[in-house]
């Protein structure tokens, strides 16, 4: 869609408009009133020059689950470690340009999932600290359930940091070839990759459906001093077009669905997602990579000397 707006001769292409300035097509569609917000808003890389970005993507991927694993193995209570491992995340997020805050902002949205680990708080033997009456129950908050919560929620805000780091710092393409570099099973590899392309497409018929139904809409405005009821129907009213809404985007959605997959039949698609040979990793890349990897070893060899 956004393609026919730049089509004029002399227009550059729209991904290097994107690449240009990420931020110059928010508004490109807009409705009455208010911008809504374009479909890229959902690809968290940002192309930027730092020597993260310049990294080879294979090695980014490596090092990233190395991190991971090395973070949800470290022994309970190794809070040294963390500390140690959370000052390499900092350095990758100062490196890579992100900024800290923007990282730490990302991050927080993980938060919620993990009160799901709350329970351990109450269910842990250990030393009582607290308790809470809750009807014919008696929840006690011990110590030592408290501090196994905490482990698993700096576990999980420090692993969330490096998925954040390494989908912001690499295109979604070059996370596909370093999954398909590592061995990850093709089918499996092709899979995200058209889950992620078809995430864009539900949306921008999302998108679509908005447009088109405020373009058919007017907007009901009431006195101050008019009572009654609010304009734009019950609540009820309200879920029923939502609804209806819903079901006409995945009926649009299914079928656009079915339009793409016949035209990447007819282009010689067969199930194998196919690109150019990839290129060796180059030395530079090749020695950070064995730093890395000894670096969070010793990491994980002391916490589990030391704690384990």
């Amino acid at each position: 869609m956004l393609s026919l707006i730049f089509a004029g001769a002399g227009s550059p292409p729209l991904e290097s408009l994107l690449r240009a300035n990420p931020r110059a097509l928010l508004g490109a569609v807009v409705r009455p009133g208010r911008p809504l917000v374009h479909i890229h808003f959902l690809d968290p890389y940002r192309p930027l020059a730092s020597p993260v970005h310049d990294l080879d993507g294979r090695v980014k991927f490596i090092l990233a689950v190395a991190f991971i694993l090395t973070v949800s193995l470290t022994p309970f209570g190794a809070w040294p470690v963390y500390l140690l491992l959370w000052s390499i995340a900092l350095s990758a997020e100062i490196l890579s340009g992100l900024g800290v805050g923007y990282v730490l902002r990302r991050a927080a949205l993980a938060l919620p999932f993990v009160l799901a680990a709350i329970p351990l708080a109450f269910t842990t033997p250990g030393t009582p600290w607290l308790e809470f009456p809750l009807g014919p129950w008696q929840l006690t908050l011990t110590l030592d359930g408290l501090l196994r919560f905490a482990n698993v929620a700096v576990k999980s805000w420090l692993s969330v940091q490096a998925a954040i780091v390494l989908a912001s710092s690499t295109e979604f393409r070059d996370l596909l070839l370093a999954m398909r570099a590592v061995r990850i099973p093709r089918l499996l590899v092709a899979m995200f990759g058209l889950m992620w392309r078809y995430l864009f497409v539900l949306v921008d018929e999302a998108v679509r459906l908005m447009r088109a139904r405020s373009a058919r809409s007017g907007i009901a405005r009431r006195p101050a001093d008019a009572p009654g009821r609010r304009p734009g129907g019950s609540l009820a009213w309200r879920a029923k077009v939502a609804g209806g809404m819903a079901g006409n985007l995945f009926l649009r959605a299914v079928d656009r669905s079915d339009r793409i997959y016949v035209a990447m039949l007819s282009r010689g698609y067969d199930g194998e997602v196919r690109s150019f040979a990839t290129q060796p990793v180059p030395p530079g890349a090749r020695v950070t990579l064995w730093i890395g990897l000894a670096l969070l070893g010793l990491l994980w060899l002391g916490g589990i000397l030391v704690w384990g």
